[in-house]
């Protein structure tokens, strides 16, 4: 893609940003300043990578000239390796300035609640929620992100019928926002005793974290109820009334915590899931209205969208939104998720990259990189 269209756009539009708050009459005018010397510190964060990029390239150009010309044998070995160099730069400054260049999604930088849940194919389902979670909890090992569970249910075989847990970290949700969909696993499930293959789902919804100030829940909405925890778990967990539900009453929403042996722990944890579900409510209707101009989520992110196969005896999974294949499944269920989630986000941006592109012509503020947030009312 051929970035230096939108570099010129920006160091224009830069141009005129700086010119503009030269003239006395926008001095004058306190909130006109402000908003102009808020774009022109992004303007300028897109102009500097870009001006990066171009000299990259330029440096580039000029090592396959030499590569070409060169007839020396010892040259031409050193001008293809600074090739090779060049060529990964540019890569590297090039994605740099796309991501600039495109919108950012608030939630992007928010800590991630996630809820796994069997699907199709009894006990195995099961079983495959539980890969599921250890391979998300891996993945954040490997990341130093911090994982908390917040409510689960233990299947009779080890597995989990549900198990919701936080991430918090850096870019938690940036990353993990394409896991939202339903997995799908074949395999020789340990109940089969003829070794034939089985197909199995589970269901994986991944939610921005909401805080108190995005969604106020008021005390006459909500019914809370606490009883004993039921399932694995130590005396202090089992014979105490430390579980919580609670009903939101507005939506009908029931969000149940027990996995600390502390009631007041457990309601803490279900408050947070239920604002973060509600918020998820208001973001996903308030997409829904701005779907023309915006898809955040590679493929439509709906829960009941077949996203990935889990392929045993291949050895494969497949990630069904981009048609790519990995032939390494041991390595992902161990957590090494960059394998699919970067060509993902290599995706995404190139797809977003393009809408801004048919969109900027149209847009007054070219240098606008996120469009506001709306309040989420209670």
């Amino acid at each position: 893609m051929d970035l230096r269209p939108h570099i010129e756009r920006i160091n224009a539009r830069l141009a005129e940003v700086e010119s503009d708050l030269a003239k006395p009459e926008v001095i004058s005018r306190p909130e006109r300043l402000q908003e102009l010397a808020r774009e022109h510190a992004g303007l300028r964060e897109v102009a500097d990578a870009g001006a990066a990029y171009l000299k990259a390239l330029e440096q580039l150009e000029s090592s396959r000239h030499l590569l070409e010309t060169e007839k020396d044998p010892e040259l031409q070995e050193l001008a293809r390796d600074e090739v090779a160099r060049c060529e990964a730069e540019v890569a590297r400054l090039g994605r740099k300035v796309q991501e600039h260049l495109i919108p950012s999604d608030p939630s992007d930088s928010r800590n991630t609640i996630i809820e796994i849940r069997a699907g199709a194919g009894g006990s195995e389902s099961a079983l495959f929620a539980a890969d599921l979670y250890r391979m998300f909890t891996r993945y954040a090992e490997s990341r130093g992100w911090k994982v908390e569970t917040m409510d689960s249910s233990p299947s009779d075989l080890g597995g989990f019928k549900e198990i919701i847990f936080s991430v918090s970290g850096t870019d938690v949700y940036r990353r993990l926002k394409y896991e939202s969909g339903v997995h799908r696993v074949q395999r020789v499930p340990v109940t089969e005793a003829q070794g034939r293959i089985h197909t199995s789902t589970a269901t994986v919804a991944v939610l921005p974290e909401a805080e108190e100030v995005d969604v106020e829940i008021k005390p006459e909405e909500i019914e809370i109820t606490v009883c004993r925890a039921s399932g694995p778990g130590g005396q202090g967990v089992n014979t105490t009334d430390s579980a919580v539900q609670i009903l939101h009453k507005p939506t009908g929403m029931i969000v149940r915590c027990a996995d600390e042996r502390s009631q007041q722990k457990n309601k803490a944890k279900a408050l947070k899931v239920l604002r973060t579900r509600l918020l998820n409510q208001r973001l996903a209707e308030e997409n829904a209205r701005y779907a023309a101009q915006r898809r955040a989520q590679v493929g439509t992110g709906e829960r009941n969208e077949k996203i990935r196969t889990y392929n045993f005896p291949q050895n494969r999974v497949t990630d069904h939104r981009i048609d790519l294949s990995i032939y390494n499944l041991p390595a992902v269920l161990d957590g090494d998720l960059d394998l699919l989630i970067e060509p993902l986000i290599a995706q995404d941006i190139e797809r977003r990259l393009a809408e801004f592109e048919a969109s900027a012509g149209e847009q007054g503020n070219i240098g606008a990189t996120e469009r506001p947030k709306k309040p989420v009312p209670s």
